[in-house]
């Protein structure tokens, strides 16, 4: 258990304590992707779902999730949040919304669980606006993209799938 830093001696679960640490400017980009059939995709793209502009939902949505995170993560700090950005794009080859997340602050830990609660918060918002029109549609890829910041260093996605 000594490698999980959310169980204490006992095996139980615990917040870390990250009192001790130096504030340092961290950042972390998340990402996920929503696919959907050809009819749903050109009802996204064309700005006709009954519930109205999907991406627009999709963007403020994976706001709020970043900000909520600590609230759904039952070991996840509140943090004091820079700044939140979701980029949304219509990827017509695979027929998806591709979404990615970026959080920042200045803080004693990082922003990694924000980002990637932006980013499914997002992809699930997606979800609702559309299961109408389809029922089969499939969340996928949620991931780090990367992260700066913090004693265990940067870290940047390597096998592609950015």
């Amino acid at each position: 258990m000594e490698d999980f830093t959310h169980f204490n001696e006992q095996g139980r679960a615990r917040m870390v304590d990250v009192g001790e640490k130096t504030p340092t400017r961290r950042t972390a980009r998340a990402g996920a992707r929503v696919l959907v059939d050809r009819t749903t995709f050109d009802l996204i793209r064309g700005g006709g779902m009954k519930k109205g502009d999907v991406l627009a939902a999709a963007q403020i949505a994976g706001i709020m999730g970043a900000k909520r995170a600590w609230e759904l993560i039952p070991m996840c700090h509140p943090v004091q949040i820079n700044g939140i950005d979701l980029d949304l794009t219509l990827d017509e080859a695979r027929c998806s919304v591709e979404i990615r997340a970026s959080v920042s602050c200045d803080g004693r830990t990082g922003v990694e669980m924000e980002a990637l609660t932006a980013a499914s918060t997002a992809a699930l918002t997606v979800y609702d606006m559309c299961k109408a029109v389809q029922r089969d549609i499939a969340i996928t890829d949620v991931r780090l993209l990367e992260k700066t910041g913090g004693v265990h260093g940067d870290f940047r996605r390597e096998d592609g799938k950015t």
